[in-house]
């Protein structure tokens, strides 16, 4: 995500951050370059300038013309100016009602991924040990219904469809009542959309609201629509008013348009963004965190958050110990390779590192599937003693995973290389190192 608009400020900055000394020309061409790269980005034309004329107030200051790194300066206002722009420093949180259960409407256009992110959020809500329900509104669409219904059980979590003839407010109603009666404490509304917006729609949308009076009413808009989301964000906030957005399809986003104008034009928080296809591809929207993305800062917060759901803490400190002993085996590497799969692409992992989203490496994430074929067409024995591998045995493993003898010639020269790595460790010559994973 942000790629784009993260070179494009990076070059920006560097006619900044290069001088000892910084002018008011100086500043004024820099950020003539930024508002370029907002611009192109497809970021609101106001915002832009708005942006743009509160970064000038600050960075044409005494504070900045005569400090030891001007250019340093200017782009940590700027930071601040992001963060500020994306809705503060604080991420928002869902209102909870005094008696359950809370509701929460997700409304948007057809196609704009409500169904899908209502499990999202179910999912993200179970973690946090809430016990959720999703109730599908939809009673134009029959697919809809079923939609969500194949999602809740595939995420285990209970689904509530229209009865025959049922309108979408009575079938809310009984939502409620079924879950005071069952312990829902969140009820999630899958509401109907259309693929453009209509009066039909906006009058159901606001009836419901009128009379359920939910807590939380989130507009689901795609990113990858860019001004058009804020667009349909401004529509809805005029008839139905909404709480706050979902942004949809944001690792697809590499301009980041909407993301960075929605909050500036629409005065309504983002609260989530959709990072991927898997129903836990949902992360909560904090601005700061965007921010440093953005600006190719990385994002370690994050990246710990995801390394702390999904690896498992007493296998890691296993695993920590047989390292320390050198004794690593490819039965251990594929289950480290397992877990750093589950925690995302691992070009999307290394943005988050400061720095690393600024070194420009192509991950083959093909390149994974192959170690993991390689290695999954060894014996047990050979796993654990990878020295018995010859080479009948190579030729063996490549037929079985659809691989060249030299890409498993590869695979076990590396490995080598690594356990080597690790005795040295364990002699205590290689004090510094990083063990895999996050492992250390």
């Amino acid at each position: 995500m942000f790629e784009q608009l993260t070179d494009r400020l990076n070059n920006a900055f560097k006619s900044l951050t290069g001088r000892g000394k910084l002018s008011e020309k100086n500043i004024s061409d820099g950020l003539r370059e930024v508002r370029r790269a907002l611009l192109e980005a497809d970021v609101h034309f106001k915002v832009v300038k708005d942006f743009i004329e509160d970064v000038r107030k600050e960075a044409v200051g005494e504070r900045v013309l005569k400090s030891i790194t001007p250019g340093q300066q200017v782009v940590k206002i700027v930071h601040e100016k992001l963060i500020e722009l994306l809705g503060g420093k604080e991420a928002q949180k869902i209102q909870l009602a005094k008696a359950n259960p809370t509701i929460v409407m997700l409304i948007g256009l057809q196609g704009s991924g409500k169904t899908t992110h209502a499990a999202k959020v179910a999912v993200w809500l179970r973690e946090r040990k809430w016990n959720p329900a999703m109730v599908a509104l939809d009673v134009y669409r029959p697919a809809a219904a079923q939609q969500l219904q194949t999602l809740g059980r595939q995420i285990g979590v209970p689904v509530i469809v229209p009865q025959l003839l049922e309108t979408p407010l009575s079938c809310a109603n009984r939502a409620v009542a079924e879950a005071q009666m069952k312990g829902y404490d969140i009820l999630i509304l899958d509401t109907a959309g259309r693929l453009q917006i209509d009066d039909k729609m906006m009058r159901e949308l606001e009836e419901l609201q009128l009379r359920l009076r939910p807590q939380g009413v989130f507009l689901v808009v795609d990113a990858m629509t860019g001004q058009t989301a804020v667009e349909v964000g401004q529509e809805f906030a005029r008839r139905v008013g909404i709480d706050g957005f979902i942004l949809t399809k944001l690792d697809g986003d590499a301009k980041g348009g909407a993301a960075l104008s929605l909050r500036a034009v629409v005065g309504k928080p983002i609260l989530f963004v959709g990072t991927g296809e898997k129903t836990d591809a949902i992360e909560p929207f904090y601005p700061d965190r965007m921010a440093n993305r953005i600006l190719g800062m990385g994002d370690i917060v994050s990246l710990v958050e995801k390394a702390q759901k999904t690896v498992d803490e007493a296998e890691a400190e296993k695993m920590r110990k047989k390292l320390l002993r050198a004794e690593f085996t490819f039965s251990d590497f594929l289950k480290q390779l397992k877990q750093l799969k589950k925690m995302g692409p691992l070009g999307n992992l290394m943005k988050m590192i400061p720095g690393a989203g600024k070194m420009k490496i192509d991950f083959d994430e093909k390149e994974f599937s192959h170690i993991e074929a390689i290695i999954n067409s060894m014996t047990r024995d050979e796993r654990e003693n990878p020295d018995i591998i010859n080479g009948s045995r190579r030729k063996r493993i490549a037929r079985g995973s659809g691989t060249s003898v030299q890409q498993v010639n590869r695979l076990l020269k590396e490995f080598y290389a690594m356990q080597q790595m690790f005795k040295k460790m364990k002699k205590g010559r290689g004090k510094g190192f990083g063990l895999p994973f996050g492992l250390g």
